[in-house]
């Protein structure tokens, strides 16, 4: 394989991580950004996704597509609802005061691991792509369904921006970000608009993990990576700012799969140092940086 090869494979293989990861931080972003909660459990949400996906393509049986195309549908419903009743329940009840909330949801992290331990098993498990498609590149073969994901999380990202900018949903929500007190004068219910909100979060990662799945595997620890690649993501690019989001996660998604596939061929003498620890090292820099010099991200606003 040719240099432009291997280079044009780890640009493919940073455009899938970068969209996956895009779509899980963009949950996270929206959480903060509307109502000011740090969710640790963001990942467990990811990982239920993902949980919720081999059950369905499990029992559903047939052919992949079918059972790919309803866990697409029933992961985020179920993860959403279980959020929402999480909001509803414990969130709400707290009057999300931020110290609060983070043992909370620290507390939800561990319930739903263990839940998912419980019913899962500690086994991972594969789960069937939709279709087999192989495409003929320059120089290699590529995977379509890899492609697919890429266009699914831009359609998909697209639709939240739409969402958030140009529907009444969008308004309220934007208006219940600014003063939640002011809305709650207006006639707007804040309860449900919050519930909504965390329900939206978590369904955006677990459509996300539905997505990433066939190219990984379910696991009921898989979503440490997730939350702190989505943190690194939010942090750099402002939390709260959906284009933030999309900019920091292509940059970690490039340097998570360039270094570990490229660097080593341009490099061979010092191939064993470009790891994907090494990418996870540079991103925390990345963060450490802004946080220092920088601290509303790249493209949030400074909060008075």
């Amino acid at each position: 394989m040719s240099l432009g090869s291997i280079f044009l494979l780890a640009l493919l293989e940073g455009l899938v991580s970068a969209s996956v990861l895009a779509l899980t931080a963009s949950g996270l972003s929206l959480v903060f950004g509307i109502m000011r909660v740090v969710n640790v459990a963001h990942g467990e949400f990811f990982m239920l996704g993902a949980v919720i996906a081999w059950f369905v393509s499990h029992w559903v049986g047939g052919p992949p597509a079918i059972a790919f195309v309803l866990a697409l549908g029933v992961a985020p419903l179920v993860v959403g609802g279980i959020a929402a009743l999480a909001d509803t329940l414990v969130l709400k009840r707290l009057n999300y005061e931020p110290e609060a909330t983070i043992v909370a949801t620290i507390g939800l992290l561990y319930i739903l691991q263990q839940g998912a331990l419980s019913l899962f098993g500690p086994n991972a498990q594969p789960v069937l792509a939709p279709f087999d498609l192989r495409l003929q590149l320059i120089g290699f073969g590529y995977s379509g369904y890899k492609l697919a994901v890429i266009a699914a999380a831009v359609v998909i990202l697209l639709g939240l921006w739409l969402i958030l900018t140009h529907t009444r949903i969008g308004l309220v929500m934007r208006a219940t970000q600014i003063d939640r007190n002011t809305a709650r004068a207006f006639g707007i219910n804040v309860d449900r608009v919050y519930a909504m909100v965390f329900a939206m979060g978590a369904g955006l990662a677990a459509i996300a993990a539905v997505l990433i799945v066939p190219i990984q595997q379910a696991h009921y620890l898989m979503g440490a990576d997730p939350l702190l690649l989505s943190f690194s993501v939010v942090i750099i690019g402002g939390l709260g700012s959906l284009r933030g989001t999309v900019v920091a996660a292509l940059l970690i998604g490039m340097v998570d799969q360039v270094i570990p596939i490229f660097l080593p061929v341009v490099l061979p003498d010092y191939g064993a140092y470009f790891t994907p620890t090494l990418a996870k090292i540079l991103a925390t820099l990345v963060v450490a940086l802004v946080l220092v010099f920088r601290p509303q991200g790249l493209f949030g606003k400074r909060h008075a």
